[in-house]
């Protein structure tokens, strides 16, 4: 079920401690979550589980800024807290540990510690059965850290057998670097009809409405038009000079540093289910070498 969800490259640890320091905000995570999928910049998740159905969007908001503050404050706790729960799960530890030894941290304390004490180490993850508007809208404007939503709900057939439904953990992402290494991730690529492109894309230098993962917005450096039928191919290129939130929305508009470049059309292929039809992640240098959409993503 966790490889499943999560991936067989993040490690989910759901011992229960509390973080922060004493007389200050401390609190009880759900758990954490371990991404080795970046070998450049591996992360640590903090979890938040909740049923909307059972928490007022208030709460779960509070909750997530607290989080966040308990961290800042204790890192060392939580590095510790961590490590613990690590050793008392071989198959996990060696994970970690092999991960190490590979891309040449000297052991899985030097990694933890490299993790969480570097600049903007805090992400959030919250797993709820289901996300409404207002709520990630909410996530969007509020904080200034990534968080992450799955959506996860269960179900018990007459046999009484439980079966879940959801989307696994960044699976947009998952999907996109089949072609192109995660720490190679610079650029966006967004479906863009005839219309909007030249109005939007090329006169007003920007791209707006855009779903984006929040932990993957500092990567994005570049965002690339794909122009649907009859074009069908990437055709531009711009330098993304800022990712701001799309009015009172959850989606994100980005400004260009100038004038998007008209570039060496990359052509849809013979693979017509690779055409994006949402925003889709991938390089620029391996736009740019492209012959079709095959080699893009």
């Amino acid at each position: 079920m966790k490889d499943a969800l999560f991936g067989p490259q993040r490690i989910y640890l759901d011992d229960k401690k509390r973080i922060g320091k004493k007389g200050r905000t401390n609190n009880l995570p759900d758990g954490y979550l371990i991404d080795l999928t970046n070998s450049q910049d591996p992360k640590i998740f903090v979890v938040e589980n909740d049923l909307a159905s059972h928490q007022h969007l208030k709460h779960i908001a509070v909750q997530i800024l607290e989080f966040s503050l308990s961290f800042e404050t204790s890192k060392v706790k939580v590095k510790n807290i961590i490590k613990e729960m690590l050793q008392k799960r071989k198959p996990e530890w060696n994970k970690c540990e092999e991960f190490a030894k590979k891309f040449g941290y000297e052991n899985v304390d030097y990694l933890l510690e490299t993790i969480i004490h570097k600049k903007d180490s805090f992400n959030a993850l919250l797993i709820i059965d289901e996300l409404g508007e207002e709520l990630e809208t909410v996530l969007i404007s509020r904080f200034k850290f990534p968080v992450e939503v799955t959506t996860i709900k269960r179900f018990k057939n007459k046999k009484g057998e439980i079966l879940y439904d959801f989307q696994p953990f960044l699976n947009e992402v998952t999907e996109d670097t089949e072609k192109v290494d995660i720490s190679e991730i610079d650029t966006i690529v967004v479906p863009a009809r005839e219309d909007g492109f030249k109005e939007t894309f090329i006169d007003e230098n920007c791209w707006h409405a855009i779903r984006l993962n929040s932990s993957m917005i500092p990567k994005i450096k570049y965002i690339a038009a794909y122009q649907v039928a009859p074009i069908s191919a990437i055709t531009h290129i711009a330098e993304v000079k800022s990712i701001e939130q799309w009015k009172d929305t959850n989606k994100y508009i980005l400004y260009f540093t100038e004038t998007a470049e008209k570039i060496k059309k990359v052509p849809l292929g013979h693979n017509k289910g690779k055409a994006p039809q949402s925003p889709r992640y991938s390089s620029r240098n391996k736009i740019l070498d492209a012959t079709t959409l095959d080699s893009v993503f």
